[in-house]
């Protein structure tokens, strides 16, 4: 987990249609222009210039049948949605966070007694991002499940830890790494007074994450302290040891998504 990220370009270019944005018909490169249209009007040119997209994502749609001949189209995430399944599968950056969160703030609102299932395949991100996820797990009243698929690392891991008690879960090949914040981008540069104003604040996000760790995983600070010094990996009956997760799931009894019409 950073402190501080670089610039990127708004989550890739998969992310835009997630955001309802329309399909980009150009692959982008380093500070080429990218541009769209929309109802058939001409839209302003998208530059991205800090990150060079090598391919753009596919994004599968799903058709339901609606009754008669009616029929209607969904996106896969949207499809998930509507099942109160979030996926984060990606670095947690601004962009990924608000979209996380604006998910959550809808499903609570929908239904504040009904489950979210929130599956990570992260390998972390930015600290400010994070911690607008974990907040907002924290701040609805819906109760949250979470399920590492692949691998939650860094700030991902306090996402998938951060579910309620009894509801986080790991799949049986998935890895589990935690470590302490560390600043992003080329290295801080200034006066020494500044130095030392990052490196107080550093340590603070540094004491706050391993208070979080020791709270819901039951362990002593002290060996919370110890254990993230360092890259610090586990695998998930290790993972269910340490108190990050409840269990491992080889198989989910019920339908993931609710059966199509």
């Amino acid at each position: 987990m950073e402190l501080e990220q670089a610039a990127v370009a708004p989550a890739g270019l998969e992310s835009l249609q997630l955001l309802g944005e329309p399909r980009l018909h150009a692959l982008a490169q380093p500070g080429e222009e990218v541009r769209r249209s929309h109802g058939g009007r001409a839209c302003q040119p998208l530059e991205y210039k800090a990150r060079t997209v090598s391919a753009v994502a596919y994004i599968p749609t799903v058709t339901e049948n609606e009754g008669g001949n009616r029929e209607r189209s969904f996106d896969i995430y949207s499809r998930l949605l509507k099942d109160r399944i979030i996926l984060i599968g990606r670095p947690i950056d601004d962009v990924v966070a608000n979209l996380v969160v604006a998910q959550l703030i809808y499903l609570a609102a929908d239904d504040p007694e009904k489950e979210i299932q929130i599956y990570v395949n992260s390998p972390g991100g930015a600290v400010s991002a994070g911690f607008a996820i974990y907040d907002t797990m924290q701040y609805v009243q819906a109760p949250i499940s979470t399920v590492c698929i692949g691998r939650a690392a860094s700030f991902g891991t306090v996402v998938l830890m951060a579910g309620a008690k009894g509801r986080r879960f790991s799949l049986p090949s998935a890895t589990i790494h935690m470590h302490q914040p560390l600043i992003g981008g080329k290295g801080l540069q200034g006066q020494a007074s500044d130095l030392d104003i990052h490196a107080r604040e550093i340590v603070r996000i540094r004491t706050v994450l391993n208070e979080l760790i020791a709270k819901h995983t039951g362990q002593p600070l002290e060996r919370v302290e110890r254990d993230t010094d360092r890259d610090f990996f586990l695998n998930p009956e290790e993972a269910v040891e340490y108190g990050l997760i409840d269990g491992l799931i080889q198989q989910t009894p019920v339908p993931v998504l609710a059966a199509t019409r």
